[in-house]
């Protein structure tokens, strides 16, 4: 039987709050915890938390909003908490699923009293500069990304290409742990014909769908280009675009595009239900290590249009279960997705095809993989605890990172 370990979980962001990462280690601490393994969360505290106490398994901090990120915070770095919490109740084993300060004074404490290191690369931070006006800084945010990850015993990373991209950045001891997908949640079975007479269509209808934050880095004006030309190469079909989702970008998207239904955030079996309503999935991202949307999509019987990277380069084999354009390439993006509808059969075939390769994409292999690295690390640091106790010194040979 393996060893029953405590764990603990940096982030700076975690449920309720609605994103790829929260849900992400969402999964991943019920997973270790059905296990019987102790997990012990450090976040800052969320806008909804106000004079809540912490648990023996919960450490709260004081965080910073993340301009352009309403609702997301940047956690207080805690280095001197961390290290007088830690010296008491030593974990196994850290996991910092973020690069923030508070991420950082978690990696400073760990190396400081030899606790191990395992990091995962869920956001890639240095593709949102140039969205956002502030590509003179790119290169300075991979410099410390790299410092960052290259400080822990493992980086863990969601897909082939972030792995690929990141060990030609420099980036060491790079290893895969995918993500999966509640296929009992997002199933077929959840179309709603109501839902989709409230949108103003019929049976035989076509909803192309968005569902995702609605922000610079989505690149979703390749959404607009894309609905509007499969409204121009297939007029003989009603076509409504459906958008689930928020962000900085709604407002200007509304205006942009009028016709289009904005339903706002949507969660659980709504949230499965509004999947499930749709026929066809738009997903124009570059910026995603993963994009768990992808997966939701062919597990709900969605046909999919993305880019082939990430989640859609695992789970998309071109024109079986899905349609693929090669990064960047805009026109083959829109012929992809206007192909999706040349013909009938073709998109019932590829939207049976995506639920059957969805429906075998599980979290329990995920959460297995995770334990392993977990484990994998834990020999080491405890013969390092050891020669620590005969030496007598509490802190890492190599002293600060």
């Amino acid at each position: 039987m393996s060893k029953i370990l405590h764990v603990t979980l940096i982030t700076e962001t975690f449920s309720p709050e609605i994103n790829g990462v929260a849900n992400t280690l969402g999964r991943l601490c019920d997973g270790l915890r059905l296990r019987g393994h102790r997990v012990e969360l450090i976040r800052p505290r969320q806008s909804a938390e106000t004079g809540f106490v912490a648990a023996d398994d919960l450490m709260l901090c004081r965080g910073w909003p993340i301009p352009g990120y309403p609702g997301l915070q940047w956690g207080q770095s805690s280095m001197h908490k961390l290290l007088r919490r830690w010296q008491r109740q030593r974990p196994d084993v850290l996991y910092i699923a973020t690069e923030g300060p508070l991420g950082l004074s978690a990696l400073r404490a760990a190396r400081r009293l030899g606790i191990a290191v395992i990091s995962g690369f869920h956001t890639n931070f240095q593709q949102y500069t140039r969205p956002y006006g502030m590509g003179f800084i790119t290169r300075l945010l991979t410099h410390y990304l790299r410092w960052f990850h290259n400080r822990s015993r493992v980086t863990l990373v969601p897909s082939v290409s972030q792995k690929m991209e990141l060990e030609r950045r420099g980036f060491e001891r790079i290893e895969l742990l995918s993500r999966g997908v509640d296929s009992q949640l997002f199933h077929p079975a959840r179309r709603s014909q109501s839902l989709r007479e409230s949108w103003g269509l019929t049976a035989d209808d076509i909803v192309v769908l968005h569902v995702g934050r609605l922000a610079q880095e989505k690149n979703l004006g390749l959404l607009k280009s894309s609905f509007e030309a499969l409204q121009t190469t297939h007029p003989e079909r009603c076509l409504k675009l459906v958008i689930v989702g928020d962000g900085p970008q709604r407002a200007l998207l509304e205006q942009q595009m009028p016709e289009a239904i904005f339903c706002g955030t949507q969660r659980g079996e709504a949230l499965a239900t509004h999947y499930a309503s749709g026929d066809l999935f738009i997903f124009p991202s570059l910026t995603e290590t993963f994009g768990n949307v992808v997966l939701e999509a062919l597990a709900s019987g969605l046909a999919v249009v993305a880019y082939d990277e990430a989640a859609a380069a695992q789970h998309i084999r071109h024109g079986h279960n899905g349609a693929l354009a090669m990064p960047g390439d805009e026109e083959a993006f829109i012929d992809a997705a206007c192909w999706m509808l040349d013909n009938s059969e073709t998109l019932r075939t590829v939207r049976l095809n995506a639920r059957r390769h969805a429906s075998r994409q599980g979290w329990g292999a995920v959460i297995d993989m995770f334990e392993r690295h977990l484990h994998n690390v834990c020999p080491a640091n405890e013969a390092l605890g050891a020669e620590r106790m005969i030496g007598g010194s509490t802190t890492a040979a190599s002293g600060k990172p």
